[in-house]
């Protein structure tokens, strides 16, 4: 018996033992276990938010992902009116012709404007790409550029042919103080950019008008100067808006656009060449690209004088396109990011396709930048003669 004791006080120690081991081993792995999900999760969320908010600054621009719409569409018909525009290809005619266009480009801008605006800025345009700046910084160079070209001052009327959101026309009111007018065809751009205005406390500068740029509602010789910035390009006929400009400009005035032209290394024989074209054509909505050669030719038809004609996309300026390139890691954050929206019921049905079109159509401005083959900054300064 007092063997058996003996056994026993020598075994409950060592069961004992090994139970507090078993213990304490099991809770510290809880802890461990515990504390690997929370680190996992602080990185998780932190990962999330800058994929999400910090890598693309698109979400303070005006515009969040939760807000996509379909512009002027109802929502249950986005899919259906971007299956239209797509038709609008297979009846290459029907662009070529005037009445048609309007609501072609309008289609295409209800589509894709809070897309624009959510992923690229309010400022719908390229510009070269300057050492040492922000793509923000570049853009407001390049727009207050414009104005400078056309030496008005504070207190001078301006219009803004094609306006879009009005980012342009923010930047060029607050660098000139002159009283700026924006038309665009889009109901939708009108109401975003009347908004953005008044945000900017720039609305007393700044009046937005819907309208075409074709077809003007305002007075022969009522303006100091006019510009547009990558938006004539489309027109059906560049001699249409030259004129209906010339019209609105006071005799002596200037008017600088920036027009999307093929350039002197375009081949119309080449495949390849041919192919990037219509991609940007397709994707953009713009009736047919122009070549560099017709634009003095169709400025001087209209009656300008041609002051200055310039492509700012050539060196030394630095490559426009490297910011689509640059953008791939955004677009594919955007694309996972408007899926899921679109999937939820959020974004409307046909989001995801515009998204990917557009991504397909920034692949093609590459190629035609890289190739040197396209230019959506050819310059060019008119004169209206004094009578």
């Amino acid at each position: 018996m007092n063997g058996s004791s003996y056994s026993l006080s020598i075994k409950r120690p060592s069961f004992l033992c090994s139970f507090t081991f078993i213990f304490l081993f099991s809770h510290s792995s809880q802890m461990e276990f515990l504390t690997l999900i929370c680190t996992a999760s602080l990185v998780a969320g932190g990962g999330l938010y800058w994929f999400i908010w910090v890598l693309g600054s698109a979400e303070v621009k005006g515009k969040r992902a939760v807000q996509l719409s379909g512009g002027s569409i109802d929502k249950e018909k986005v899919q259906d009116n971007y299956k239209q525009y797509w038709s609008f290809f297979r009846r290459p005619k029907e662009i070529e012709t005037a009445e048609k266009v309007p609501a072609f480009v309008d289609t295409f801008y209800n589509l894709v404007t809070d897309i624009y605006e959510w992923g690229w800025g309010q400022s719908f345009h390229f510009s070269p790409s300057l050492p040492g700046k922000s793509h923000r910084e570049a853009t407001r160079i390049h727009e207050e550029m414009a104005v400078d070209l056309l030496g008005v001052k504070a207190g001078d009327r301006i219009l803004d042919a094609g306006c879009g959101v009005g980012g342009p026309m923010r930047a060029i009111a607050a660098h000139s103080k002159a009283n700026v007018v924006g038309i665009t065809i889009n109901e939708y751009q009108v109401k975003r950019a009347r908004m953005h205005n008044k945000k900017a406390c720039l609305d007393s500068l700044c009046e937005v008008v819907c309208g075409n740029f074709l077809q003007m509602p305002f007075a022969d010789d009522s303006f100091d100067g006019v510009y547009s910035i990558e938006a004539t390009c489309h027109a059906p006929k560049l001699e249409e808006v030259y004129k209906e400009i010339y019209r609105v400009l006071k005799p002596g005035s200037l008017y600088v656009s920036y027009e999307w032209v093929t350039t002197e290394l375009y081949q119309p024989e080449n495949p390849e060449h041919v192919e990037i074209i219509h991609g940007i054509e397709r994707g953009d909505a713009l009736p047919g690209l122009r070549s560099y050669k017709d634009i003095a030719q169709v400025a001087k038809k209209v009656g300008f004088e041609v002051v200055q004609e310039k492509d700012l996309a050539k060196p030394p300026s630095n490559p426009w396109w490297t910011r689509l390139k640059m953008g791939r890691i955004a677009y594919w954050r955007n694309h996972i990011l408007v899926t899921i929206l679109a999937f939820l019921g959020i974004a409307p049905k046909g989001t995801v396709d515009v998204h990917e079109m557009l991504f397909v159509t920034a692949d093609y401005l590459s190629k035609g930048g890289e190739k040197g083959i396209f230019s959506p900054m050819h310059m060019i300064l008119c004169r209206k003669p004094e009578e």
